[in-house]
C-alpha cells in the first residue's frame, strides 16, 4: 500500500470515530433531556365536601304564637270527675293530645278559670273550681307559657285564692296576667310578647287604651288583648265585643283573643290584625258532658320586618274535640280529622258560617 493511501485511510477512520462519538454524545444528552423534562407524577388532591351555604345575615326571625280558650283544671264542688282523671292518668293527660302543637311554638296563651290552692277556702259562688296547687303543673306539662287570670272565676275564693293560685303558677314556671294588668313576657328566643287583660269588670275604652299603651312603652314586640266577654252559649259576636275589639286594635293591639262564651265564635281581620272573638272551652273540668264539643287552637305567625319590628304573617287553625273519648268529657282535647264532618262544623263556627242555634244555658237544675 502506498503511504499516501495509508494516510487517507487513517484520516477517514479518525473522522468516523469522531462523528460516532459526537452522535453518541448528542443522543445521550437528548435522552437525558427527555428524562429531565418528563412530566412529574400528578398530585392527588382530596375533594372537599361542598360547603353549606351560610345563612344570610338578614334572615328574618319567624315565631308561632298559640292560643286556646277556657281551661278549668279542677272539678267543681258538685263532683270530682277531673280529679279522678288526673289521679288515673297523671298531669300530662289534659294537654297530651295537643302538646305536639303547643310544644313546638314560641308561646302559648290560655284562659285559666279555676283556683289552685291547698288551703281550706270558702266560696259562695254558684260554681266554684279549686284544684290542688300541684295542678299548675298541668300547664307546664302542656307547654302553656302564660294564662290570663281576669275572668268571672278569678275571685271564686277571694284574695287568698288568687294569691295561692299565683304562687302555684310561679312554682310551675307559668306566667300569668291578672285583672287590668299589662305584662310583657320575653320568650326563650327573645320575642317580647305583651298581654293586657281588662278584667271581668274592667272593660272600658280608657282602660283598653291605657293598658295597650303601657305595653308599647315597655317594649312589647307583639301585643295581645285578652278580654273575657260575650254571652255564654252564643255563637254570635255582640256589638259590644266588636266595638272593643276594634278599639283595642286602633290603640295598637296586634291580636285579640277572647274567652267566656264557652263556644267558638267567628274570626275577623281588621286593619291587618286578627280578632279571635271566642276560642270556646279547651281542657274544661267545669262540664262533664258538654253539648258543644268543638274547640280550636289558633296559631299566629310573627315575622321580623326589615326595620327590626315584628308583624303578623298569617294564622293557622287546628279544630279539636275537647275530649278524646266519645260521650263524656275526659278533659283531653284532640284534633279533628281534616276530612271529618266535625272538622267542617268547627271551621264553620270560626268562619261565621255556622247556622245552628245558640245554646241555652240553664242552671235551674241546681235548685231541684
Amino acid at each position: 500500500m502506498k503511504l499516501k493511501h495509508f494516510y487517507i485511510l487513517v484520516t477517514g477512520l479518525l473522522i468516523a470515530a469522531i462523528l460516532g462519538v459526537g452522535i453518541w454524545f448528542l443522543m445521550k444528552n437528548h435522552i437525558l433531556n427527555i428524562s429531565i423534562q418528563a412530566p412529574s407524577r400528578p398530585e392527588v388532591v382530596e375533594s372537599a365536601a361542598p360547603e353549606t351555604p351560610a345563612e344570610p345575615e338578614n334572615t328574618p326571625r319567624i315565631y308561632t304564637i298559640s292560643m286556646v280558650g277556657d281551661c278549668t283544671l279542677s272539678s267543681s264542688q258538685y263532683e270530682d270527675s277531673f280529679d279522678a282523671v288526673i289521679a288515673e292518668h297523671g298531669m300530662d293527660w289534659p294537654f297530651g293530645g295537643t302538646v305536639n302543637y303547643l310544644g313546638n311554638d314560641e308561646f302559648t296563651l290560655a284562659n285559666l278559670e279555676c283556683t289552685f290552692s291547698d288551703s281550706v277556702l270558702g266560696s259562695g259562688v254558684l260554681f266554684q273550681f279549686r284544684g290542688p296547687a300541684a295542678n299548675a303543673g298541668i300547664l307546664s306539662a302542656g307547654s302553656v307559657e302564660c294564662v290570663t287570670l281576669a275572668n268571672n272565676h278569678t275571685d271564686d275564693f277571694g284574695q287568698q285564692g288568687l294569691t295561692d293560685t299565683e304562687a302555684a303558677l310561679d312554682a310551675a314556671g307559668v306566667n300569668y296576667n291578672g285583672p287590668n294588668e299589662s305584662k310583657v313576657i320575653e320568650t326563650a328566643n327573645g320575642l317580647r310578647i305583651g298581654v293586657y287583660c281588662p278584667g271581668w269588670l274592667g272593660l272600658s275604652e280608657a282602660n283598653v287604651q291605657s293598658g295597650i299603651a303601657q305595653l308599647r312603652e315597655i317594649g312589647a314586640d307583639v301585643i295581645i288583648f285578652a278580654p273575657h266577654w260575650g254571652t255564654e252559649g252564643s255563637y254570635q259576636v255582640s256589638d259590644l265585643q266588636q266595638q272593643f275589639a276594634h278599639i283595642a286594635i286602633d290603640a295598637g293591639a296586634d291580636i285579640v283573643c277572647g274567652t267566656h262564651p264557652h263556644v267558638l265564635q267567628r274570626i275577623e281581620e281588621y286593619n291587618g290584625k286578627y280578632i279571635f272573638y271566642s276560642l270556646g272551652n279547651f281542657s274544661f273540668g267545669g262540664n262533664t258532658q258538654p253539648r258543644d264539643r268543638d274547640t280550636a287552637i289558633a296559631q299566629v305567625t310573627i315575622r321580623e320586618q326589615d326595620d327590626g319590628s315584628f308583624g303578623l304573617d298569617g294564622y293557622n287553625l287546628i279544630p279539636c274535640c275537647l275530649s278524646s273519648t266519645d260521650g263524656i268529657n275526659d278533659f283531653r282535647p284532640v284534633p279533628y280529622d281534616a276530612e271529618s264532618e266535625e272538622y267542617a262544623r268547627a271551621m264553620s263556627k270560626l268562619s261565621g258560617e255556622f247556622q245552628g242555634g245558640d245554646l241555652a244555658v240553664d242552671y235551674s237544675f241546681l235548685n231541684n
